[in-house]
């Protein structure tokens, strides 16, 4: 499989290089990421607005070495929801942040992290929006959860990501699911032992409508984060089971994929988010999206060969 081939090389210094400087990137990378700077993001959120859809967007950047660039990062959210204040888009726009950008694997990460993402929850619930705290590799987890509770209890709209793929989700997903609660299921795209994760898509897939059920029966809010049609449906057929309105759950998929479904669910009439990604450093997010499909990767090739 070639899923866990590039994930490797999501981390690696030599392919990061190899991969920047090949002459076809920039077309793929631009498909998947909105820009690299607020005034080019802004107006894809207004267009966006424009066409009935809602916005969660991440700064891209997870390889925080010191305090400083986790600040830096915090500074990075603070700029962007500053923009969204001033043109009254927060309503329209929430914020996906990763927690090892806000220094979460350094030294005494976890009260750094907590302390950097706490101003940015705090902006974003002033502006009338909130912040999601997506989910990274198993072992940050414990971490990521643990700092969502502490900010739910002033912040409790906050948000957070849970993965499919791991055996744990299903414990989580019910402890979750209760009111006010704000929850993002996708399938999981990093790459996790056989010891913590399921490894076949198959079952991947029927834990993933496990725990959408879960969440739909529950009392809180469900964020269904897929481009599969078949999940899709079935997401829409639990939420009806559950006697959910349309406004009572989302849809979100990424930027760049799967447009015209985009418009469509939101046309429907379902709250339909776009998660949009933005900034200078791309390498880890661009890598997983090629993970996570092989006509993403077979569309790189071809910019490669094309543009070389």
């Amino acid at each position: 499989m070639l899923g866990p081939v590039i994930l490797a090389a999501s981390r690696s210094d030599k392919m990061r290089r190899f991969i920047s400087a090949a002459p076809g990137t920039k077309q793929v990378v631009d498909r998947f990421i909105a820009g690299e700077t607020v005034d080019q993001v802004v107006p894809i959120v207004e267009d966006a607005a424009d066409k009935g859809l809602e916005v969660t967007l991440d700064v891209v950047g997870e390889d925080i070495t010191t305090p400083a660039q986790a600040e830096a990062a915090r500074d990075a959210y603070l700029e962007l929801i500053e923009r969204l204040k001033v043109l009254d888009l927060g309503p329209r726009a929430e914020m996906s942040v990763k927690l090892s950008m806000f220094g979460q694997a350094l030294e005494g990460g976890h009260e750094l992290a907590l302390a950097n993402v706490r101003p940015v929850v705090e902006a974003a619930a002033a502006i009338g929006t909130t912040v999601t705290l997506d989910a990274e590799d198993h072992t940050t987890l414990d971490s990521m959860f643990a700092i969502h509770e502490e900010l739910r209890r002033d912040f409790p709209q906050t948000g957070c990501v849970i993965q499919s793929y791991l055996f744990r989700t299903e414990d989580d997903a019910r402890r979750l699911a209760e009111a006010g609660s704000r929850v993002r299921i996708v399938k999981g795209a990093y790459k996790e032992p056989a010891s913590v994760a399921y490894q076949d898509k198959a079952e991947i897939d029927k834990a993933y409508v496990r725990i959408t059920r879960t969440l739909m029966e529950g009392e809180g809010y469900p964020m269904i984060g897929s481009h599969d049609p078949r999940l899709i449906a079935i997401a829409q057929e639990l939420g009806r089971q559950a006697g959910r309105k349309l406004d009572e759950y989302e849809f979100q998929m990424l930027y760049g994929i799967r447009s015209d479904e985009h418009v469509r669910l939101a046309a429907e009439g379902h709250r339909m988010r776009v998660y949009t990604a933005y900034g200078t450093d791309w390498y880890g997010y661009f890598m997983r999206r090629l993970a996570e499909k092989p006509a993403n990767l077979l569309f790189f090739g071809r910019s490669i060969l094309t543009k070389g």
